[in-house]
């Protein structure tokens, strides 16, 4: 016994301190690499800043399912809806920056209400990390059936006959849907009366009766009132042809030079948001949005969905800010 530990105490003084030192280090990175590659180790929340049924809500869903099956870990749809999409934002920015709290942003929505609302709970491009752009859900212009007009140069004309005289419905205000009336008039000189109402299912019937004139709204409110032979629509908002919807034209094309608002949706997290975590998302988002399935479910609620890189997104939150605060201004548009 005495020879065994006098062995194993000469072993223990040859083996030298740097060795153990670094077996040591070797050690602990180890721990953290296998605790950074467990990622995501729990449910993920995905908050989103409209009412369930809405379009942003069905792109949620389908994305966050997908994404589910992709991570092997839960994605929780949480709808936080209001001031103009505000409340939502605020209450991912407030989340902890672990990776486990995501916001599904409607950045076109968000671009506008920055530009509107003084006292903001949070900053799109400062409070939050780009994860990736997930696609666009362009909104439809829609008009009573009874409207005498078939195009949107038809409906120019019969605007412009009585300045003042019509109405145009949104969701509300300080909404897409109001800004892009507000754009449609800057671009083709009509003079129309804002009617706000508190979201789709209120303005729609409105201008199923005629009480208002026109709308931009999401194509997933708007299509059965126009199957149903209710509500006309006319043109797409976005800058390139809704693959739903092969046969509306754009609003460009339509004849009004310069419309854009293609209603740009993506993920981003709470600043501080571990990389590894980030990486993982953008990754798995990548794989997920190029499944001819999910791309097909969400086309079918009038949504087309694209992989857009973090780097590129990040730009993209820049460019949709720059554009609706010059629409705001131009418009002399504000919140009461």
């Amino acid at each position: 016994m005495m020879f065994r530990r006098a062995v194993v105490s000469a072993l223990a003084r040859s083996v030298s301190p740097r060795l153990i030192a670094t077996a040591f280090a070797a050690s602990i990175l180890g721990v953290s690499t296998l605790a950074h590659a467990a990622y995501p180790e729990k449910p993920i929340t995905l908050i989103i800043s409209f009412p369930p049924a809405g379009a942003t809500d069905v792109m949620a869903r389908a994305v966050g399912q997908a994404l589910s099956t992709e991570l092997g870990q839960s994605v929780v749809v949480e709808n936080r809806a209001g001031a103009g999409g505000m409340i939502g934002l605020g209450a991912a920015a407030r989340a902890p920056a672990d990776g486990y709290t995501l916001h599904l942003s409607a950045v076109t929505n968000q671009a506008i209400a920055d530009a509107l609302y003084a006292n903001k709970p949070a900053d799109l491009t400062t409070d939050f990390i780009p994860v990736a752009g997930v696609g666009y859900a362009p909104h439809a212009l829609v008009v009573p059936a009874s409207l005498p007009v078939k195009n949107v140069a038809e409906l120019v004309t019969y605007l412009k006959a009585s300045p003042d005289k019509y109405n145009f419905a949104s969701q509300g205000a300080g909404t897409l849907s109001h800004l892009e009336s507000e754009l449609f008039a800057l671009k083709t000189g009509v003079k129309l009366q804002h009617i706000p109402y508190k979201g789709s299912s209120q303005a729609l019937p409105e201008v199923v009766t005629g009480t208002s004139s026109m709308m931009w709204d999401s194509i997933t409110g708007s299509l059965p009132l126009v199957q149903a032979g209710r509500l006309k629509m006319l043109a797409v908002g976005s800058t390139q042809r809704v693959a739903s919807l092969p046969d509306v034209p754009t609003a460009e094309e339509a004849g009004v030079p310069g419309f854009a608002a293609n209603n740009l949706f993506g993920i981003v997290a709470p600043e501080g948001t571990p990389a590894q975590a980030v990486q993982t998302l953008e990754a798995a988002l990548k794989k997920v949005l190029a499944s001819p399935e999910l791309i097909k479910k969400v086309a079918s609620a009038g949504s087309d969905l694209t992989f857009i890189p973090a780097s590129k997104f990040g730009e993209d939150i820049k460019a949709e800010r720059a554009t609706w605060a010059k629409v705001v201004k131009d418009a002399q548009v504000s919140i009461q």
